[in-house]
């Protein structure tokens, strides 16, 4: 058996073992028993650049980027970038092949009358992907997602992402000078009463400029993205199904995460933060937050709802979302629904929109 042949079912038993869990406890097994990972606590700092890298004591993370753009003429696109970092076992790293990590990135681009998406597949300890923290680069693959900082900080104010599926590719720079913005109390991210958290921090306020190919075409565009980081090692309740997640970019400046975690007996756990133009992050409260679906729509197979109205009570924030393209699902090894949108009503813009365990 040749070296690639033999990657390639090292993978796919990986797979099996690691990521394709969604009949597990939760979504995709996030909610599965994670005796001897290390604990998300409350009260822990977090650090940069350090903690833009990866956690290996922890069994699940991610880098996650989202993009709204458009071209010279108006049309809209949205561009999704995502590497997950698992660990099929705790304790220490092990070299080579015996590395106990397993890496997947998703990569889509989205327009109203398409969307692509790819799907890599990586084991640990062997080059194939990794993420180290100064200076800051993430990959799988010719994937990246990397800091461009001439000065080697690692810091995110800078960054290139770049990556490439069947009949799409996309090379982006992403600027800010803002720091990134903790979520939840300072980073200690809860999602459910029972004590299941993760430690979380976004970068909401890049600024995006490059090119997207889709079908041979290249399309200079412009706009915005948001960067979602979190590492856990049970960040849901076995009984929590799945969520809807919405990073929205408000007409002001300000930003607005809000999210859902669904539970099997029809409660859910709600949360967000309203996020100032300087960065100030207020934290809303489950009651703060009303979250409506639309009427379900039938996608992939699978019936739910695209359009949603969202209220948060505090701010007097009362929108309705509708997708560019109703048609963005990922059909991924966990396959889950993920999207641009827009949304008008007391406050209009765009934004990203994921749901999972429908």
């Amino acid at each position: 058996m040749n070296v690639r042949r033999l990657a390639a079912v090292a993978v796919i038993a990986l797979t099996a073992l690691g990521f394709g869990r969604a009949a597990a406890g939760g979504f995709a097994g996030l909610g599965d028993e994670a005796a001897g990972f290390a604990e998300v606590v409350p009260g822990k700092p977090l650090s940069f650049p350090a903690d833009h890298g990866a956690h290996p004591g922890y069994r699940i993370e991610w880098w996650y980027v989202t993009a709204n753009l458009k071209d010279a003429s108006g049309a809209r696109y949205g561009v999704q970038w995502t590497l997950f970092r698992q660990a099929l076992s705790p304790g220490a790293e092990k070299e080579g092949w015996a590395n106990q990590q397993v890496w997947m990135g998703h990569a889509a681009l989205t327009s109203a009358g398409s969307h692509r998406f790819a799907e890599t597949l990586a084991r640990g300890g062997i080059g194939q992907a990794g993420v180290v923290a100064e200076p800051f680069k993430a990959w799988i693959d010719d994937w990246s997602f990397a800091s461009v900082d001439a000065a080697g900080r690692g810091t995110l104010e800078s960054a290139s992402l770049s990556a490439k599926g069947v009949g799409f590719s996309y090379a982006l720079t992403l600027t800010s000078p803002q720091a990134p913005v903790l979520q939840g109390d300072h980073g200690y991210s809860r999602k459910s009463e029972r004590g299941q958290a993760s430690y979380y921090y976004s970068q909401p306020f890049f600024k995006v400029a490059g090119t997207l190919t889709l079908d041979g075409r290249a399309i200079a565009v412009t706009g915005q993205a948001w960067m979602d980081r979190e590492w856990s090692s049970q960040p849901l309740a076995k009984d929590q199904k799945g969520w809807d997640w919405f990073s929205l970019h408000l007409p002001g400046g300000e930003k607005l995460m809000l999210f859902q975690l669904r539970g099997e007996a029809g409660g859910s756990y709600r949360a967000g933060s309203w996020i100032g133009a300087d960065g100030a992050v207020n934290s809303l409260a489950s009651a703060d937050i009303v979250l409506t679906p639309g009427p379900s729509r039938t996608v992939a197979g699978r019936s739910l709802p695209v359009t949603w109205k969202v209220e948060v009570k505090s701010r007097g924030l009362s929108i309705e979302t509708v997708p560019l393209n109703a048609e963005s699902w990922m059909g991924t090894v966990f396959p889950y629904w993920e999207g641009p949108v827009r949304f008008t009503g007391s406050h209009a813009g765009d934004g990203y929109l994921e749901m999972t365990g429908y």
